[in-house]
């Protein structure tokens, strides 16, 4: 049933692992266990385009971490000693304290298929309702606004409709990084159609940079800012009368909520911090165009208040009937490749399966399906009230399947110390050495599940397409596809018979009929067409998008947008304006906490770097955790741009590099999300955000958190670079990063040029070490040979004068390097011309390549990517390069 997938060497045509734009990729393997990535030309996603993390798939795929054996408790053991580990486990733990002591969190990583039967098993048999998922922190207040305003999780539109739009709405979207090939479209439609863009952000983001329109509103504040928009449409006669009237409900309410919290230009500016006449030019822009597509995402959703933050801005679009039709409506920009697919199998705590809630009549359909003996009949607790209840003792056993809550949780430090009180931990894993595999309860499992390009199965992106992901290399180990380990378990606790999968197209048959069954057009998620496609259908099924009922005009090709009729999912199939909130942060600043800390994601690497953080190219734009602060704030701190500086809250604190920029607001500071105990001495951003949820859709606040920030004094600054991973000595802080050829790690430390020495030649002992010390200005380097190879070298300086690792990482890279080299690795001096800092990851272009291009006459960013191809393939780091160039220079497409 589970037989390992052999390896092929001709083009598979799969989907990107990353994001939840859903990319077609071509994966040619090696026969070595790589593969040449490129993108799918012919997928309706991406059409042959691919962002710096999916070009560099093929760098991601050793098995050096590789979790391939089961364990327990820390000690291999076979498949079937796991197994009824497992079992045992959930069966003493629902025996003694009953079923409701259990819970799963589930992943947008997972694959369709692994979602369907995991979410099964626990609703169905074991009779749980704490199933819930990291999508919790990334779209349920999306997921939460759908709902509330047209009855159903639907998206509206379409990709096309980016192409087709008059202006385009960001809202709490980096797009031109975290959604890059999204984002080339739009700047595509701007060079084709004159499209604008309006960009809403409390960061001046990359995405900002390229915007018509940059509003850098106050933190919170994006409800006032559309409340203020619909009073707005209001008074100046733009309403759309006849569909309010036909086709929608509570418009009344809603205007009054509206003018209660922004009723004037003047009260929107106060609310916001915006200036009154950028407030003006954006809504005198919304006003008089037609299609306008508001896109929102992770700025907008992970808040306290970030349902009504969706609610806020559909408003906008039912009142101008803006919605349905080609170029226009609110687009749910999706972070993860499959947060989509979770929410239609039920992943959610708060719904049952196929896009069904718990109405007795639903939760009766789902139960005769399943021929379930233990069907849930309410909500689970959503995730930041799961994890807290592990606290409290109430959950006993836990199955985490493919995500790193000990990292992006809220609280994380108190949820790794409450882990211990599991009686059962169990964790489906690709990697041994993730945060969460690496802590324990009292009794721990990790079973090792197959990861990209290795499983085989479905993702749904963020128009509703679903795409397969398929396998291209042999299984390796002992790792297994989830579906099939949630099979076995269930099977061994006695439901072999609604577990008997032979395949995971079984399990996509089984998931399609679920969709359809009893349905006839009253729920949006139907894909009953494809109940009966057969395992060689399957194989090849080109991407689709929902709804395709068994029958009707949809059934051959789905649908690309829907509501263009004005019938909405809701019991009269009007849709529900809602009467919003007035924005408030969760929670305010004080003497104590001054600043605002926000959180997020940057260009090149993805989650928790699990995976890009084995790629050399992706690990070089942003090597270190760092902290963005204004000058304004780091001026009285003393914090210096490039030194380390602390950042503390309520719950725990960070150190990291701090860049001093006026793209935050003053009063304000970001850190990223990606960094763990793995790869930085003190970086998790869970350890230090509260994550207040919404009171709807249960999303922690992870955008607003009180906060201060310090500086940190170090002696010294410096790197290492060796051909694995080294330890760094206990005190220091560092940063670890992937490079050509190894490892690198970036510290600081108290430590001067002699301990460090000192410590140098304790680690490499035997080994034959050339250095270069001048202890009296407090500098040292040093390079480690083993039978004439180069096997680490070091540079080190005071912290003021932190020295720089370009040359030396395009020196390290050379294995057995000669005189000139070796000579250059001391003298800290180049032995060649070096490319500078990475700015282009996908063509590994760094910036003194393109400072010299436009030196040398390149005077526009086509110029400068036909000179060096920088920019040229996703276009991530145009920004950038448009930061280089001359500031006269007109804005260009690219």
């Amino acid at each position: 049933m589970t037989a390992p997938q052999p390896e092929t060497s001709s083009a598979v045509r799969t989907t990107c692992p990353y994001c939840g734009v859903g990319c077609g990729v071509l994966a040619t393997p090696d026969g070595q266990g790589g593969a040449a990535i490129a993108g799918d030309p012919g997928h309706p996603a991406n059409f042959g385009r691919l962002c710096s993390k999916g070009s560099a798939l093929g760098e991601t795929l050793s098995l050096e971490n590789r979790l391939l054996h089961p364990t327990l408790d820390g000690t291999r053991v076979s498949w079937e000693a796991a197994l009824g580990a497992v079992a045992g486990g959930l069966r003493r733990t629902a025996e003694t304290h009953g079923p409701d002591a259990i819970a799963f969190y589930l992943s947008g990583q997972l694959l369709t298929e692994d979602y369907y039967v995991a979410n099964k098993l626990a609703k169905g048999f074991i009779g749980t309702p704490h199933v819930d998922t990291n999508s919790r922190l990334c779209m349920s207040s999306a997921v939460a606004a759908h709902r509330r305003a047209f009855g159903s999780d639907t998206v509206p539109g379409c990709y096309e409709d980016l192409d087709e739009a008059d202006l385009i709405v960001l809202v709490g979207s980096n797009a031109a990084w975290c959604h890059p090939i999204l984002f080339r479209r739009m700047v595509d439609a701007r060079t084709r159609r004159g499209t604008k863009l309006v960009v809403i952000d409390p960061r001046r983001t990359q995405t900002a940079e390229e915007a018509d329109l940059f509003l850098g509103l106050r933190a919170g504040s994006d409800t006032a800012l559309f409340s203020g928009l619909l009073v707005h449409l209001a008074e100046v006669g733009a309403l759309d009368d006849l569909f309010i009237a036909e086709h929608t409900a509570g418009f009344e309410a809603a205007l009054d909520r509206a003018r209660a919290i922004a009723p004037t230009p003047t009260a929107v500016a106060a609310a916001t911090g915006l200036p009154e006449a950028e407030i003006g030019r954006f809504y005198d822009l919304f006003t008089r165009t037609r299609r306008v597509v508001t896109a929102f995402s992770q700025g907008a959703n992970q808040s306290a208040q970030g349902t009504d933050k969706g609610n806020a801005i559909i408003n906008c679009h039912l009142a101008t009937g803006r919605i349905g039709e080609p170029g226009l409506g609110p687009f749910s920009l999706t972070g993860q490749p499959n947060a989509m697919g979770g929410r239609e199998v039920g992943g959610l705590a708060n719904m049952l399966a196929a896009h069904m809630h718990f109405a007795p009549e639903e939760v009766d359909r789902v139960r005769r399906f399943w021929g379930a003996p233990r069907i849930i009949t309410g909500e689970g607790m959503k995730a930041v009230a799961l994890f807290e209840a592990i606290e409290r003792g109430k959950i006993r056993a836990l199955w985490v399947m493919g995500t790193n809550p000990l990292v992006s949780m809220p609280r994380a430090d108190a949820i790794r110390a409450s882990l211990a009180k599991l009686d059962l931990y169990v964790v489906s894993e690709a990697v041994f050495d993730s945060d969460t595999a690496r802590a324990r309860g009292r009794r721990t499992v990790l079973l090792p599940a197959l990861a990209w390009g290795e499983k085989d199965g479905t993702v749904t992106n963020s128009e509703r397409r679903i795409s397969r992901q398929k396998s291209f290399l042999k299984a390796p180990g002992e790792a297994r596809p989830d579906w099939a380990i949630l099979s076995d378990v269930a099977r061994r606790l006695g439901h072999a018979e609604s577990f008997a999968y032979p395949s995971a197209a079984s399990v996509f048959r089984e998931h399609a009929a679920l969709s359809g069954f009893e349905n006839n057009g009253t729920r949006d998620f139907d894909i009953g067409a494809l109940s009966e496609i057969g395992d060689a259908a399957y194989a090849d099924s080109p991407p689709v998008q929902w709804p395709l009922p068994k029958r009707g005009p949809a059934a051959a090709r789905g649908r690309q947008r829907l509501f263009a009729d004005g019938r909405f999912y809701t019991f009269d199939q009007r849709a529900r304006f809602v009467a919003v909130q007035p924005p408030a942060l969760a929670e305010g600043t004080s003497a104590e906490f001054p600043l605002v800390l926000n959180t997020g994601r940057v260009r090149d690497h993805w989650h928790t770097m699990t995976r890009t953080g084995k790629s050399q190219r992706l690990s070089a734009h942003r090597s270190v955790p760092f902290l963005e602060i204004h000058p304004d704030d780091a001026g009285p701190l003393g914090i210096v741009d490039g030194a380390v500086a602390a950042v503390e809250t309520a719950q725990g604190s960070v150190e990291l590099e701090a860049i001093v920029t006026d793209g935050v607001r003053p009063g304000t500071l970001f850190m990223p999300m990606h960094w763990s105990d793995m790869n930085a001495s003190k970086a998790r951003v869970g350890a230090v955000v509260r994550g207040v949820p919404d009171p709807v859709s249960g999303q922690p606040e992870l955008k607003a958190t009180p906060a201060r920030a310090r500086a940190l004094a170090h002696r010294s600054r410096g790197f290492l670079l060796t051909r694995g991973p080294a330890a760094a000595p206990a005190g220091w802080w560092w940063a670890r990063a992937t490079i050509r050829g190894g490892s690198a790690l970036q510290f600081a430390t108290q430590d001067g040029s002699r301990e460090v020495a000192l410590t140098m030649r304790g680690l490499f002992q035997g080994l034959e070490l050339a250095e270069y010390a001048d202890h009296a200005r407090g500098r040292y380097r040093c390079a480690v040979y083993e039978a004439g190879r180069l096997v680490a070298c070091l540079s080190l300086a005071p912290a003021e004068a932190k020295p720089d690792w370009e040359a030396a990482k395009a020196l390290f890279a050379q294995d057995q390097p000669e005189a000139p080299v070796r000579l250059a690795l001391l003298s800290g001096r180049a032995a060649a011309e070096a490319a500078g800092p990475t700015v282009c990851a996908c063509h590994g272009v760094g910036l003194d390549v393109i400072a010299g291009v436009i030196a040398a006459g390149a005077g526009s960013v086509e110029a400068v990517g036909a000179a060096c191809r920088a920019g040229t393939n996703c276009g991530s780091c145009i920004p950038e390069i448009r930061k280089l160039l001359p500031g006269t220079l007109a804005k260009s497409a690219a």
